[in-house]
């Protein structure tokens, strides 16, 4: 096994390798601009070592990285299209710097590249490949319908529609990662399955993380401006449980803040967030999810350096400031 900073160092170097068409420079380059911006490379970081965990060389596996990558690009540069967010990874964002039907069209694009690169591997696992990335992207379209159909929702959704959601808009993609990387390198199904496992597990602590970053986090680490999930009335893991838990005063205040754009508004959920004990809930959740995620990291029959490998990738990507 590698070091994770190596993993990342390859991606990057093969990120950078990208050949794009001179010609519409107006499609290629948010595409370029949108890949260069950074980013933890969780995702393709997890197929290389899952398939070197494998016994797969990570060049092998490369191509099916740089697709997971370009994927999960695809669908920030649409999110935050949805979300009208200014800032990624501390840059502009894509639909900021250009425009809306900008950010769109090179969306699109970033799809079917991501889909070409994915489907480059050996014919008898195309098959597996294909069909494990196409329900993993369906799942994803579905998560981000549930997102938005929360917010216009009159009322309160459950802590368990939420969750269903980010496991949908989030947990599946590491998941998905996880499991082609072993997919590609030939291992057994309980192999792959216990590591989809690993990375769903991992996917929810992780959006529970950027839930809690997103209010509780430093805006010059985090790379974006806090408070934003406030501002649009996302239905989060916090102000779920701070709604739950408030008073009939405190949510007719909740309640009269909807759709303000205001620091006071941010200053105000952030302090029942605290008083009523939904930050100190999010951490025990996260918490969870990461214990969950070892418990199925265990059962994968990976060797000892790669189990190692990978605890303290969860490790820290739980504890992670950005």
């Amino acid at each position: 096994m590698l070091t994770e900073q190596q993993y990342r160092e390859l991606i990057n170097e093969a990120i950078t390798a990208i050949n794009y068409p001179a010609e519409p420079s107006g499609l290629y380059q948010p595409i370029s601009y949108t890949l260069a911006g950074g980013g933890k490379r969780l995702r393709p970081i997890l197929l290389l070592a899952a398939a070197h965990s494998c016994g797969t060389a990570p060049d092998k596996a490369m191509k099916q990285a740089l697709g997971i990558e370009m994927f999960h690009n695809f669908t920030l540069l649409h999110d935050d299209v949805m979300d009208n967010a200014d800032m990624r990874h501390g840059r502009p964002t894509v639909h900021k710097r250009w425009n809306n039907p900008t950010a769109i069209l090179s969306g699109d694009a970033m799809l079917t590249m991501a889909t070409s690169m994915i489907s480059d591997c050996r014919p008898d696992k195309l098959r597996n490949v294909l069909d494990l990335f196409n329900k993993t992207a369906m799942e994803i379209y579905q998560g981000q319908q549930y997102d938005m159909d929360f917010e216009q929702m009159p009322g309160l959704v459950s802590v368990n529609q939420y969750m269903h959601m980010i496991r949908l808009k989030t947990s599946v993609l590491l998941g998905c990662a996880c499991q082609m990387g072993a997919l590609v390198a030939g291992a057994e199904e309980s192999t792959q399955k216990a590591l989809y496992r690993f990375g769903e597990n991992l996917g929810l602590a992780f959006q529970l993380q950027d839930d809690w970053l997103d209010t509780f986090g430093n805006p010059d680490i985090f790379g974006k401006n806090i408070g934003g999930d406030i501002l649009n009335d996302k239905q989060t893991f916090l102000l779920i449980s701070t709604i739950n838990k408030a008073s009939e005063k405190q949510r007719q205040r909740l309640a009269s803040m909807a759709g303000q754009r205001s620091v006071e508004k941010i200053e105000y959920y952030t302090h029942l967030y605290r008083e009523l004990g939904a930050e100190q809930e999010c951490r025990q959740m996260i918490n969870h999810y990461g214990s969950e995620s070892i418990k199925a990291l265990n059962q994968s029959g990976i060797p000892a350096d790669a189990i190692i490998f990978f605890t303290n990738l969860a490790q820290a990507s739980l504890t992670r400031t950005h």
